[in-house]
């Protein structure tokens, strides 16, 4: 839904497909951690956590906003959203709160991936334009709920929060991990090789 609408806001006769399948690595503005190769079930469940906290938050933010497309999809999305964020959570509170082996491997999980989460509220001119206009959201009040709620989370799973620490590079600057490139070429591989096929 959301590249339907960007295509059309485009205006370049581009569809959601053209822009999933035939963009090039530098032109994908993503968060790193969503790039990060699949770990175990520990690193798989804390990365859930905070993207679906994310995207709670930003979809529920979203149902407001003077574009009238952009605040129907968030209505929509935002009810799934609710669904992954506690399912994740649950999963997060079981492991850190179980055995000493998944209290470990979730607080080293945990460890690995929180450098990441700055990328989250770092913002730039197309954050505060939306923001202006009334389309986007204001970052830094998604900071604090999103914080608030990641806090409940961890305490109640007996992990500790680590230190924030400053990305090198961002993927919403389109400077990506060694393994966008391989996600690539497997998400696009069948366009690539059949170019124009539908589907």
């Amino acid at each position: 839904m959301l590249l339907t609408h960007a295509a059309d806001l485009e205006g370049q006769g581009r569809s959601e497909d053209d822009l999933a399948y035939l963009r090039n690595e530098r032109q994908f503005t993503n968060f790193l951690l969503c790039e990060l190769p699949i770990g175990d079930f520990a690193f798989t469940i804390v990365r859930q956590v905070m993207l679906d906290t994310y995207h709670f938050l930003l979809y529920e933010a979203l149902q407001y906003s003077s574009d009238a497309t952009l605040a129907a999809i968030a209505s929509k999305v935002v009810k799934e959203s609710t669904y992954h964020l506690r399912h994740s959570s649950h999963w997060l509170i079981r492991l850190g709160d179980g055995t000493q082996e998944s209290h470990q491997r979730s607080q080293k999980a945990l460890d690995a991936q929180w450098r990441f989460i700055s990328e989250f509220f770092s913002t730039d001119h197309f954050d505060e334009t939306a923001l202006a206009n009334g389309v986007g959201v204001d970052i830094e009040a998604l900071e604090k709920q999103w914080r608030e709620q990641v806090e409940s989370v961890l305490t109640r799973a007996t992990l500790q929060q680590p230190e924030d620490a400053p990305l090198a590079a961002s993927g919403r600057a389109g400077l990506h991990t060694e393994h966008m490139g391989f996600l690539l070429a497997e998400m696009q591989s069948v366009q690539r090789a059949y170019p124009g096929l539908e589907w």
